[in-house]
């Protein structure tokens, strides 16, 4: 019996060298439409789709493959002598193999001012009904939905060893892909009709890089991307120089540009192990850096960079002088990059920073679930800050208060930040208690501590923190309030001279 293919592709890549591939083998081909012409144009014989139906393509080609003759053909077991007695019955021939990638949704919806009715119709229904068709049918019917695939099964075919398995590996192939295409429809309607948190959870990747392990080397990792997504992102980053990134790399770095983001000052942000170890605004980015540097000079080893502006040449040579694993920028000038790039193994990672997501989702695997919530996106400016003590803060307290309250906000909980001159100076981070966090972060700021500011992710459930913070000599506090004794840390400021502000809004970080 002469073995049957079906191809129906909008990515026309390879498709011609394939098919006379196939004809070489002896197989019929069909085809539909745009596939078609194009075989037909380049020589390959085949045979129109609606002389299989014999009904022709209608409704502007919506309707051309959904057809008995053509699902008969696919469904059929060949093993089931009933199936086989029905194929005769209608006339209708079995397909061997299937060939089809989709209607472009992705990039149709990635065009710049594409209209609504232009994305609707490129929502390709035929061809997943034949993928998935064929794919459960996979015991006799070969799929193949990827171009990359072609020359490899052309050689499994001229051995004859496209197996079961084989066939079992291309059917899995195509479940994911159409669970994924299925997946970035679901999305973009969910979007549209502006639901946040439906009953059920679909989000789609796409695979950035296999990596070598996770967390610890017995660990397996990959990175994934959001398809098209348009806010800033480490998935989009344009990688200068350095070895590949490492499932930690990749953590710090994302955590380094989310806290980088929030300043609209030249800032240079350090990170390590996920929490900021110094963060300094400035005129300059050289002088930003210097600032944080001086935050942690020993923390700041080994860490991970994170800038807002474009990385000149004085601040390449201070980069230079300690051992950094990633720098974070916009854009790199000719000679900093020069510089940079005589360390062999720093990574130096390009990412355009000029507009963001507001609010996107925040996703955390739990041991058999998904825990997902809207990203803290949470700002306070200095009209929205109540001023609860006798004393208030002056202006270059406010000031030192707010970038502290930036920084506490991405410091894990509990946390304490001390800032003084737009530098950290304190940093107490992911304490079982508020006075465990204060105590590092008081320690940590030594003398710098007199005429700081400090920053509490949280209320205060006692004055035992601000206790420690005046008699370390901090001049003012900046917390969320809320607490029932919330009046004996007031108290407390008001006992000694120190101003206190409440924002109304904590910054939990687990």
């Amino acid at each position: 019996m002469t073995k049957r293919a079906l191809i129906s592709v909008s990515d026309k890549t390879g498709i011609i060298e394939f098919a006379k591939g196939l004809n070489d083998l002896g197989y019929e081909i069909l085809s539909t439409g745009g596939t078609l012409k194009q075989l037909l144009d380049a020589g390959v014989t085949a045979i129109a789709v609606d002389d299989i139906t014999n009904f022709p393509e209608i409704l502007g080609g919506r309707v051309k493959t959904l057809h008995p003759n053509i699902h008969g053909g696919l469904l059929a077991k060949r093993n089931d002598d009933n199936h086989l007695k029905e194929l005769a019955a209608n006339k209708i021939d079995p397909i061997d193999l299937v060939v089809v990638n989709l209607y472009p949704f992705k990039e149709t919806l990635a065009k710049q001012d594409v209209s609504h009715e232009e994305i609707v119709e490129n929502i390709d229904i035929g061809g997943p009904t034949m993928l998935r068709a064929a794919a459960k049918n996979y015991q006799d019917v070969a799929v193949i939905v990827d171009p990359h695939n072609y020359e490899s099964t052309l050689e499994l075919l001229r051995k004859d060893q496209l197996t079961a398995e084989v066939r079992k590996e291309f059917a899995a192939e195509v479940f994911r892909h159409t669970a994924h295409y299925d997946s970035m429809i679901a999305n973009y309607f969910t979007e549209e009709t502006n639901d946040l948190f439906t009953p059920t959870f679909s989000r789609t990747f796409e695979r950035v890089q296999s990596l070598r392990y996770g967390e610890n080397p017995h660990q397996e990792a990959t990175f994934y991307e959001i398809p098209n997504y348009q806010g800033i992102s480490l998935a989009t980053a344009n990688q200068l120089h350095g070895k590949e990134l490492s499932y930690n790399n990749i953590q710090d770095a994302n955590a380094a540009l989310e806290i980088v983001l929030e300043y609209n000052e030249p800032a240079t942000v350090a990170v390590k192990h996920m929490n900021p170890c110094g963060i300094g605004l400035a005129d300059d980015l050289s002088t930003s850096f210097t600032r944080a540097y001086e935050s942690d000079p020993i923390s700041i080893f080994g860490g991970i960079i994170a800038c807002n502006r474009e990385v000149d040449q004085e601040t390449a040579t201070q980069m230079k002088e300690i051992f950094l694993e990633i720098v974070i920028a916009p854009s790199f000038t000719k000679e900093a990059l020069e510089i940079l790039q005589e360390k062999k193994n720093i990574r130096l990672l390009s990412i355009p920073m000029d507009e963001d997501i507001d609010v996107y989702e925040k996703m955390t695997s739990v041991k058999g679930g998904l825990l997902v919530q809207t990203n803290d996106s949470g700002k306070v400016t200095a009209a929205d800050l109540e001023i609860v003590t006798d004393v208030k803060p002056t202006d270059s307290e406010i000031e030192d208060l707010l970038f502290a309250w930036k920084a506490v906000k991405h410091v894990k909980s509990n946390a304490i930040v001390l800032t003084k001159n737009k530098q950290t100076v304190g940093i107490g981070a992911g304490q079982m208690n508020r006075i465990g966090a204060a105590v590092i972060a008081l320690e940590q700021a030594g003398e710098k501590a007199k005429g700081s500011v400090l920053a509490s992710d949280a209320f205060f459930p006692m004055p035992d923190t601000v206790e420690a913070a005046i008699e370390a000599g901090v001049t003012a506090i900046i917390q969320p309030g809320g607490s029932k004794r919330d009046q004996d840390s007031i108290d407390k400021c008001n006992e000694h001279g120190i101003a206190m502000v409440t924002t109304g809004m904590r910054h939990f970080k687990h």
